[in-house]
């Protein structure tokens, strides 16, 4: 009897220590639902001037009430940039973690090529559910997302037409797609929300929601149309900077004069222009060239954040739904748009160039789990970094194919002694007002060449322009109004960093080994 006795409290001490050692090992190894979903919303141009968390004359006009709960939950990284700052482009470094010459997409004509990896072909491998809705716009069907519903190339504003699997066609043609009765901000939140609601709760997400707004025509819902009414929007101090004479650069620009000229033509031939435009007409014959900027910048920038107030309603409804779901602290959320914008800063719209108002991306990121709130980064994040982050805050290894790196270490514990001091930039889509060009910025200064070459890709005009450098002091000419190339005292520093631009290019392999014109260019400047 003492032998049984003893042996049953044998088999209950085995049986103690294998549920204590069971508990240790899934404490260190959690169950698959308990990695961490992520919710990525994207909008399209919505420049950090107007996100009112980052000052400047606007902050005190936008709606950002979500956009600051974001940040104070959060952390902003007050110097993210993209790597080639327009649409389709900076979407495919987004998806691959790569530069454009790497992924193929080098202007707005490109699919992603068949079979490219991606991180949503990543996450699906790797037990996620993936999705994307919203604003796609890289030509091709969408690969690795489990679910997909996009916009036809920017789409529109008002019902929106979107494609899936099952009515897909490539290219922008919306004759297939399906018509949804709405502003398409709201639209794009609305099919978010129900989407996740028919998810499997068993298996973590990464949800694409993907926003038009703020792109042009910066359309707005009848909810905004009042407001910034006699109110009179603070001008940039670059408003007057009419010409390359004014500041040494280099290049015309898109002048916003353009886009007044755009507000015409859609009065007058609405029926063959290209887009419809809220609040016309707008007059603005009679008036002098000073009276004509002032006129054209307060109805952009005022039908802007009307734009991206509509964004901040939809934010605020995309958090409500996760925090009623019960998955707010085990779900990162991300908010940021595809590039910067130009509103009126160097009298220019549009987006383009290396000067800082399009080259910065704003970004904001919260996971109540592991990132403290309230903080703000300065480490130099480039877009090619966000494939790799998403991937190591899912436990899944840094695929081979991402050029960038993980920075959950800088937004938890600090800067790691080896991040980059400098980034390197490329633009491919060549037009003599805004050329082609590639240059590096560090944390005191620019440097970038126009060499202003089509390079056969698609959608370039075929006239080249004369090469140029420009180089700037950002700490002593923040807003880039001096270009002090031929600036003696800078001579030195130059010459360094025209080496040091040579070491990014071969860093990340953009070499131009194919093109003569190129070489021969690079050869004269470079030796």
């Amino acid at each position: 009897m003492k032998r049984k006795a003893l042996r049953s409290v044998q088999l209950i001490l085995c049986g103690i220590c294998l549920i204590i050692a069971t508990n240790a090992f899934a404490q260190q190894m959690p169950e698959r639902n308990e990695r961490p979903n992520i919710l990525f919303i994207l909008s399209d141009d919505h420049t950090s001037q107007a996100w009112g968390i980052y000052g400047g004359v606007l902050a005190p006009y936008v709606q950002n009430k979500n956009i600051e709960r974001l940040a104070a939950e959060g952390t902003v990284l007050n110097n993210a940039f993209c790597t080639n700052s327009i649409c389709t482009p900076s979407r495919g470094s987004i998806l691959t973690g790569q530069y454009s010459h790497v992924n193929q997409v080098y202007t707005l004509s490109e699919p992603l090529p068949k079979g490219h990896p991606n991180i949503a072909k990543t996450f699906s491998k790797n037990g996620y559910q993936t999705a994307i809705i919203g604003k796609w716009h890289l030509v091709g069907e969408p690969e690795g997302f489990d679910y997909f519903n996009v916009l036809p190339g920017q789409g529109r504003y008002w019902n929106p037409i979107l494609k899936t699997k099952e009515n897909w066609a490539d290219g922008y043609d919306a004759s297939a797609g399906k018509e949804y009765e709405g502003f398409s901000t709201d639209v794009i939140a609305d099919l978010t929300i129900a989407h996740l609601k028919e998810r499997n709760r068993e298996e973590p997400f990464l949800m694409f929601c993907n926003f038009k707004a703020t792109h042009e025509p910066f359309d707005y819902p009848e909810r905004f149309k009042d407001l910034y009414t006699d109110v009179s929007i603070p001008e940039p101090e670059s408003l007057f900077d009419f010409n390359p004479e004014t500041t040494g650069r280099t290049f015309i620009g898109q002048k916003l004069e353009k886009l007044g000229q755009r507000w015409d033509n859609a009065t007058k031939d609405p029926e063959n222009w290209w887009t419809t435009y809220p609040g016309l007409p707008y007059p603005l014959e009679g008036l002098d060239s000073i009276q004509k900027r002032k006129k054209i910048y307060q109805k952009l920038v005022k039908d802007f954040m009307r734009s991206g107030a509509a964004i901040d309603d939809n934010i605020g409804k995309l958090l409500d739904y996760l925090k009623e779901e019960g998955i707010a602290d085990n779900t990162i959320v991300i908010y940021t748009a595809d590039q910067g914008y130009f509103l009126g800063e160097h009298g220019f719209f549009d987006k383009r160039m290396i000067y800082e108002e399009s080259l910065r991306m704003p970004f904001v990121i919260r996971y109540p789990k592991e990132i403290k709130g309230g903080q703000r980064i300065d480490d130099i994040i480039l877009n090619i970094d966000f494939a790799a982050l998403l991937a190591d805050y899912a436990g899944i290894e840094q695929p081979d194919y991402i050029q960038g790196r993980s920075f959950r270490q800088n937004l938890e514990s600090g800067t790691p002694a080896d991040w980059r001091k400098q980034l390197y930039y490329r633009y491919w889509l060549h037009h003599p007002e805004r050329p082609a060009h590639f240059g590096i910025r560090n944390e005191r200064y620019k440097l970038a060449y126009f060499y202003g070459q089509p390079l056969g890709k698609k959608g370039t005009n075929a006239e080249v322009t004369e090469p140029a450098w420009e180089f700037f002091d950002l700490q002593q000419d923040p807003k880039e109004l001096y270009n002090a190339i031929s600036d003696k005292t800078y001579t030195a520093i130059i010459e360094e960093m025209k080496r040091q631009l040579l070491e990014e290019r071969k860093r990340y392999n953009d070499l131009d080994e194919g093109s003569k014109v190129m070489q021969d260019m690079l050869t004269k400047e470079f030796r």
